[in-house]
């Protein structure tokens, strides 16, 4: 995603109503929902680690409860592959945040840290598949070693998996970010937009800031063709989209077309290979399943061919082929 398509996603999260959408309507807790958002307040999103590497984080909010604070980590996550090493991340980042507090002097002498509530918010195609606890990405080692494995979670949501009906029953305005990122057809586009202006008809800053990111959105799907001149708001990109209405519907049909050729070879793929290894090496585990179902075409067809000769799985699934 380009530099200007990755502030507008990240400059939407920065109001305060869709921060309150996310969780009221995605995040699984009743304590949570019931707190006032309208404490939010924004927090710088630079920390400098010790080695003195700048990295800059997405979002991150804190919400009042009671006399307390609560910092809510928000990592966006914006590439279309599954990021198998996020759950280390996560744990980097919060430990950056974290740090940042004391070293900032927010943290009192003999107060302990703020909780963290660290969520991925994940928009690609494909669904994740990556695990969502450190831990799981740590070897287990017998003993005393085992007491020290590392354990973090982050709360996964995944915008692609909800169903649009479910999200349309939601009046959510992350719900509506949800639709938009992942259409299940052309027109439903036309009617957010119709929506959004009702709901936002008191808040043109965010009008605007919506009217923007949809059209980033749109925008930087490499396989559509369409064209939408900058607009600021949502009349104006309801009359760009009628100009390319009908374009936009057919390069859409092409995609589902071209898409579910693709998914029905990659299904048959996965089906063929996990029929040759059951009947060569017994029983495939669910995890090798999970490998096997998440890996590309190519590779699917790779381990196909390894799979006739290898004297064991291990061989099929190395690195380099076996000889």
């Amino acid at each position: 995603m380009s530099q200007n398509q990755d502030a507008s996603y990240k400059k939407l999260f920065s109001n305060p109503l869709l921060v309150r959408d996310l969780i009221s309507g995605f995040v699984p807790d009743e304590w949570l929902r019931s707190l006032d958002y309208s404490t939010l307040e924004k927090m710088p999103g630079s920390y400098i680690a010790d080695d003195l590497r700048g990295r800059a984080d997405d979002v991150v909010w804190r919400v009042k409860v009671g006399l307390n604070w609560v910092y809510l980590y928000l990592l966006i996550e914006f590439q279309s592959s599954v990021d198998k090493y996020m759950a280390l991340r996560m744990m980097v980042y919060i430990g950056l945040l974290y740090q940042d507090l004391i070293q900032s002097g927010q943290i009192t002498k003999g107060s302990k840290l703020p909780p963290v509530l660290p969520i991925v918010l994940y928009n690609g195609f494909k669904r994740w598949k990556a695990v969502t606890d450190i831990a799981d990405l740590v070897a287990v080692a017998p003993g005393l070693v085992a007491q020290y494995r590392p354990q973090m979670r982050y709360l996964l949501i995944d915008e692609g998996s909800y169903a649009d009906a479910h999200l349309e029953s939601l009046q959510n305005l992350v719900a509506a970010v949800f639709r938009i990122e992942h259409p299940d057809k052309p027109e439903r586009i036309g009617e957010i937009i119709q929506k959004l202006n009702l709901w936002l008809a008191d808040m043109p800053e965010l009008r605007r800031m919506f009217a923007i990111w949809m059209r980033a959105t749109l925008m930087r799907r490499s396989d559509y063709t369409i064209q939408i001149p900058l607009v600021e708001d949502f009349k104006e990109l309801d009359m760009a989209m009628a100009v390319e209405w009908a374009k936009w519907a057919q390069e859409f049909k092409k995609e589902g077309q071209q898409q579910g050729r693709q998914e029905g070879q990659h299904l048959k793929g996965v089906g063929m290979l996990g029929r040759l290894l059951t009947k060569r090496f017994g029983p495939v585990t669910p995890d090798l399943m999970g490998r096997i179902e998440s890996a590309p075409l190519d590779q699917i067809d790779d381990w196909f061919e390894r799979a006739f000769d290898a004297p064991d799985l291990t061989a099929v699934f190395s690195d380099t082929p076996p000889h």
